[in-house]
């Protein structure tokens, strides 16, 4: 089957990088698994090999009709719908898929996007293993230094890492950039209560307003504070009055938000 360009579709055709997803995802034979795009199923015989259940979700609805008929095994379920339109909370219930992982090779145009929705949500898995750009893939392990919104974002939820680096050759047709494959373990502790979140995520948007700036510039203007106030914080907190929204991890913002 043809792959179809309107809806971002590379299918993945290397069995050593489908070794890779398989054993960053931790997957054994007690298991469900959310598997996003299977699209020819490449990916899903592996999956339905070595997991007690496979609830995969394709968009296009040939494909999954292609999966259903090449592939069917009793722990397989091949829904067609939109994942981001989709009742996770309602499916995932129905299903008793309380623990689950989640494995996705998706049009990397909605790479944040789904990760908002598994990381913001109640339906949180237990780890995601992501086919994403390596350029995003490298944004989302970022240290500090190089950090930005999406991998503090990330960070707060989970444990990101770069699982391997995936050359455009091991796709059919190869897109026009490199991909990596990243896995995010989810934290079981360490989240702030709603209100405080919010603020937390607030104010790494203020921080990171004009990220040429320093802190004490993007967080006076954005909070209406004088600098001297806003240095005066920031270096009791241990903080210098020279420091970038970039150069600070997860930690380090949890801390200003109880000053700010």
């Amino acid at each position: 089957m043809k792959a179809k360009k309107s809806l971002g579709q590379n299918f993945l055709i290397d069995t050593a990088v489908v070794d890779k997803i398989i054993e960053a995802g931790e997957i054994y034979s007690d298991d469900n698994v959310l598997e996003i795009g299977p699209g020819r199923g490449f990916l899903t015989k592996a999956l339905v090999r070595r997991s007690k259940k496979v609830l995969a979700i394709e968009k296009d609805e040939e494909l999954a009709r292609f999966c259903r008929n090449s592939l069917r095994a009793d722990n397989l379920e091949i829904l067609t719908g939109d994942v981001l339109d989709t009742n996770w909370k309602e499916v995932l219930n129905q299903r008793d898929f309380l623990a689950f992982k989640v494995i996705a090779n998706i049009p990397y145009y909605i790479t944040g996007k789904i990760l908002r929705l598994f990381l913001e949500n109640s339906f949180q898995p237990q780890i995601l293993v992501l086919m994403v750009q390596k350029e995003v893939a490298e944004r989302i392990c970022a240290k500090p230094g190089k950090l930005g919104i999406l991998s503090l974002s990330v960070q707060y939820f989970g444990e990101p890492e770069i699982v391997t680096i995936v050359p455009r050759e091991k796709f059919e047709p190869a897109p026009d950039v490199d991909s990596a494959v990243i896995k995010i373990v989810i934290k079981k502790e360490g989240r702030l209560e709603l209100e405080a979140e919010k603020k937390f995520f607030r104010l790494i948007k203020v921080g990171f307003s004009s990220p040429r700036k320093t802190l004490v510039n993007n967080l006076s203007v954005g909070l209406d504070l004088k600098k001297k106030v806003v240095e005066k914080i920031l270096i009791k907190i241990g903080f210098k009055g020279t420091t970038r929204a970039q150069e600070l991890g997860v930690e380090d913002w949890i801390k200003m938000i109880e000053y700010f």
